[in-house]
């Protein structure tokens, strides 16, 4: 989906993190491993085509011959292996370029293998190697022009002047310049894309955190009921069938209930992106909550009305509520709780008492139930307080924005 995405925007998109060709983290293959063939093929065409073009605008210098063919062959093969041994190739291509000038045949594009070698050098973090190979050829250029011209072929040459060799250096100091800039951009691409990935890990993080969340509330609470109510019809099997008949009906739907819950969170899985099937619940679905905990034998008193909510904070109650009701089931002798709904206009504050004792060593619930509802209300920018009360008990507390910040800026 992301990728048609940003093929759907042009190319200008398409090279966000970086040219097709370059190695990617994710790459089967890295680039290092691969040979360039077909770049140094096109690059041999070059220098040998172009040179022997050149040769014939110099007609002063020593034509080319078999030997200078070897070395223009010599230093563009080089490139071959410009990726797995950049510094070598640099000062590889500086030498051979260097022979090739000092048996005195033609310029032409034999300086475009230093000018590529250097260039993958210095992308690839040999910034100091690149810089002192083209140095040292720069260095032996002049030396070879002002001074041991009159040594070295071809006869009479005059060799060259101090301005010429500036000129050469400047068109050193560009080709430097493009290196370090295809460098910077590279290393920003690498960086992008682990931010992006990173980004990508975490979404999935997070996704996953939240479907393990909605299992638990969801199965915590619907096994809960069917437990005790599978205990309850056990013991009233013989001598109550119309009360173990309710239980067994009870077990029924909250079994039915479950497992539609449970669909709609694999659905997310199936489709990602994909709208639910049906709405997520809300406090609106409390009565149901209340009915479900009263075929529990929990009786649950409900004090308050919760104000319109967003929907995350509205399904952050919910499970809330829903998970200290369970806990109450599963860790309370008491069959008495109290549900209080208080709201102003920027939070609402959700209260659940039972008058206990703890029937376990697990008072108040489950290590995963409490994270799981702390995790809920921090994700909101709230706050879960649970703990015994000083009359006995247990109370979780918690305060819930009525809106994220997003939702209030999209008003």
């Amino acid at each position: 989906m992301e990728e048609q995405r940003v093929r759907g925007h042009g190319p200008a998109r398409w090279w966000r993190y970086g040219p097709p060709w370059w190695d990617r983290p994710d790459d089967a293959e890295p680039r290092a491993a691969r040979l360039p063939w077909r770049s140094t093929v096109l690059f041999t065409g070059v220098v040998l085509i172009g040179s022997n073009f050149a040769a014939h605008d110099q007609p002063h210098r020593v034509p080319l011959d078999g030997y200078a063919r070897v070395l223009l062959l010599a230093a563009s093969v080089l490139l071959l292996w410009r990726h797995r041994h950049p510094v070598f190739v640099a000062f590889g291509t500086a030498a051979v370029t260097l022979v090739y000038l000092g048996a005195g045949y033609p310029y032409g594009p034999v300086f475009l293998t230093v000018a590529v070698s250097c260039c993958t050098a210095v992308a690839d973090g040999h910034r100091r190697a690149a810089w002192t190979a083209v140095g040292l050829l720069w260095a032996g250029h002049v030396l070879i022009a002002l001074w041991l011209h009159r040594l070295l072929p071809p006869p009479g040459d005059v060799g060259g002047t101090i301005g010429q060799e500036i000129v050469i250096a400047t068109w050193v100091l560009a080709i430097g310049a493009l290196s370090e800039l295809a460098r910077v951009r590279r290393e920003q691409w690498a960086r992008e894309r682990a931010d992006r990935a990173q980004a990508a890990r975490r979404r999935a993080d997070e996704e996953r955190l939240r479907i393990a969340r909605e299992l638990h509330d969801v199965l915590a609470h619907s096994i809960s009921v069917i437990n005790v109510q599978a205990g309850m019809g056990l013991a009233l099997l013989d001598r109550d069938p119309e009360q173990a008949r309710a239980a067994l009906t009870t077990i029924k739907a909250a079994s039915k209930e479950a497992l539609g819950e449970v669909r709609q969170v694999l659905d997310t899985l199936r489709a990602p992106g994909a709208a639910p099937r049906a709405p997520a619940p809300g406090l609106d679905r409390l009565p149901e909550l209340v009915e479900q905990a009263a075929g529990a034998g929990l009786t649950v008193a409900v004090e308050g009305t919760a104000p319109k909510l967003a929907p995350g904070a509205d399904l952050a109650a919910f499970r809330i509520v829903q998970e200290a009701l369970t806990n109450v089931v599963r860790h309370s002798g008491s069959r008495h709780a109290r549900v209080r709904l208080d709201g102003d206009a920027v939070t609402l504050r959700l209260r659940v008492d039972d008058d206990g004792p703890a029937t376990g060593a697990d008072a108040g619930g489950s290590g995963n139930g409490l994270a799981g509802m702390r995790e809920r209300a921090a994700a909101l920018g709230g706050t879960i307080e649970a703990g015994p009360r000083p009359d006995g008990g247990f109370r979780v507390l918690a305060v819930l924005p009525l809106r994220t910040a997003p939702e209030e800026d999209d008003r």
